[in-house]
């Protein structure tokens, strides 16, 4: 059964940084995406970025240059660093993983399998 374990997150002034993570388990795909979404009440579900087993990471154009999403030292584990946070990137942030070559930031519905979303809170 796959897992995701999402860390990090919380409340930043603007201008701020955060740094999300994600650990995934219980999956033996060949090729995956593995990345973020993130929603706010009313919306649907944004994704912000993604890498694939090929290490190369995509990002949606709101978060190009402040958002960098990266392999850790530990397996099946990634980290979202989020600089010069803005009051709009306030949301629930999930950790996503679905076992195909992402070549962009791709539709939620392409992903399987959904952490439990962790809030990010900035303000102004």
């Amino acid at each position: 059964q796959v897992q995701l374990m999402e860390s990090g997150g919380g409340s930043a002034q603007a201008g701020g940084s955060l740094r999300l993570s994600c650990a995934a388990s219980g999956y033996d795909y060949s090729s995956a995406c593995m990345g973020w979404f993130r929603q706010t009440p009313g919306k649907e579900r944004e994704g912000v970025a993604v890498l694939n087993t090929r290490g190369r990471a995509y990002y949606a154009d709101s978060v190009k240059g402040r958002f960098t999403i990266s392999p850790d030292s530990a397996e099946h584990t990634m980290s979202l660093q989020m600089n010069n946070l803005g009051p709009e990137d306030t949301a629930v942030y999930y950790c996503v993983l679905d076992g195909h070559t992402c070549y962009g930031v791709d539709k939620a519905g392409n992903f399987d399998h959904w952490g439990q979303g962790t809030q990010v809170t900035v303000s102004s």
